[in-house]
């Protein structure tokens, strides 16, 4: 089963939450804070491996998390930092955010590429001490890691791509040109996914060569199958345009060459301008005048014209030389540059750790914040200073300002993710 698309949730892992702890050691005397910092969250990881063809994985797993950071201990031990988690994709798969469709990545390349990156550790205790505060009883507490849902794309890699109607031929010129296997019958979308052949020209020279299953007309509408592998096509530096020359099937070659590159240049105009080779396929079962009106009306507008016959390889030899030639002048397979994230993201992004909602009900006001709850974990309330700073907080998150806002006063109910207390001007 042939699967070039497919959606995911990755997140990476949260760090770890800093330590709160003494120094407790025998003949030493206020032996002060030594709790640790928390370890760094996983990140997530997309690598290219060439022993996957397809996205099928995807569809039976669709959520990846990477471990979080172990927490801080006492004597000033930093916890250990997650490993990162490496997801495996077929080369030319491409990354979107789903919410955006921006493009993360293009996975080419060998190059690992960090998609999503693990939070840091919170801070231990030891870090809170001052000359008035020499006790602290409070740490900070390790950072979200980032988490996306994203889209992945798969976009063959050839050099070539092979368009045309169903049951032109693609699929037997691609297997005695290459080692390609595909399935070849006398009927129509017998090739029902990609098929990649590498062709061999000399000893050190090769490229490689996509067999795309059949176009009909209105494929760039959704039409046929075809629309599901117009995307493999945008990565060829080079069309073969494969023509029935012979008509056996009640179709006009002429008609056949328009239809298809208007589909195309539908999907992609980009693909109309990509430089083009039409291979008239089954010749010899063609007349000597429909060969000859078909050449004349491709050479008119300028792209090399070839007669073969796959089925017998006549042809096919002086057609991969000039495929070859081609390619030499061409520059190297498309490559998608990761787009960047817009502004508006960014200071969204930014803003995110201090979102929160108040809502008032019967005297008591009810705080949103999820990000704080974190934070409260730390927080020993029995402990001043560590009350204090749960104080500046509240003030530097603006949510203390938003209650005055709302005509909070003195002894009013707060009820922050479900501590409650009362509020004291």
């Amino acid at each position: 089963m042939f699967v070039d698309q497919a959606k995911i949730k990755i997140k990476a892992g949260d760090g770890g939450d800093g330590a709160v702890s003494f120094h407790r050691e025998k003949y030493v005397a206020a032996g002060g804070p030594d709790g640790g910092d928390g370890g760094k969250g996983g990140d997530v990881i997309f690598q290219v491996d060439d022993n996957f063809s397809t996205l099928i994985d995807f569809r039976y797993k669709r959520k990846y998390v990477a471990e979080r950071g172990q927490n801080g201990a006492a004597r000033n031990c930093t916890g250990k930092s997650a490993q990162p988690l490496i997801i495996k994709v077929p080369r030319g798969t491409i990354i979107r955010e789903a919410s955006t469709g921006r493009i993360m990545a293009d996975m080419s390349t060998d190059e690992p590429k960090i998609l999503a990156k693990g939070g840091n550790g919170g801070k231990g205790n030891v870090h809170f001490a001052t000359s008035t505060r020499q006790i602290p009883k409070f740490a900070k507490p390790g950072y979200p890691g980032e988490e996306f849902e994203v889209t992945l794309e798969l976009k063959l890699l050839a050099d070539v791509g092979l368009v045309g109607f169903p049951n032109v031929g693609k699929s037997t010129l691609i297997s005695v040109v290459s080692a390609a296997k595909p399935k070849i019958a006398n009927y129509h979308f017998t090739t029902l996914s990609p098929v990649l052949g590498v062709v061999k020209v000399e000893e050190e020279k090769s490229f490689v060569m996509a067999d795309i299953p059949g176009l009909i007309e209105g494929a760039g509408d959704g039409v046929g199958l075809g629309h599901e592998f117009l995307r493999h096509v945008e990565r060829c530096r080079l069309i073969v345009h494969v023509i029935d020359v012979s008509g056996i099937e009640g179709r006009n070659p002429v008609e056949d060459f328009e239809i298809i590159n208007a589909e195309l240049a539908k999907f992609d105009e980009e693909l109309a301008k990509r430089p083009q080779i039409v291979a008239a396929n089954k010749s010899d079962m063609a007349t000597e005048e429909q060969i000859d009106e078909l050449r004349s009306y491709i050479e008119d507008k300028g792209l090399p014209f070839f007669c073969i016959s796959a089925a017998t390889t006549m042809g096919t030899a002086e057609l991969i030389n000039k495929v070859s030639e081609v390619l030499d002048t061409l520059p190297p397979i498309k490559e998608f540059e990761p787009d960047p994230i817009p502004q508006a993201e960014l200071d969204e992004k930014a803003g995110q750790g201090q979102k929160f909602e108040i809502t008032e009900e019967d005297g008591v006001y009810y705080v949103e914040a999820p990000w704080i709850e974190p934070i409260m974990r730390t927080i020993n309330i029995e402990d001043y200073s560590s009350l204090q700073y749960f104080q500046r907080v509240l003030i530097s998150s603006g949510i203390i300002a938003k209650l005055e806002e709302m005509g909070i006063e003195e002894g009013d109910t707060v009820s922050l993710e479900g501590f409650e207390f009362d509020y004291v001007s």
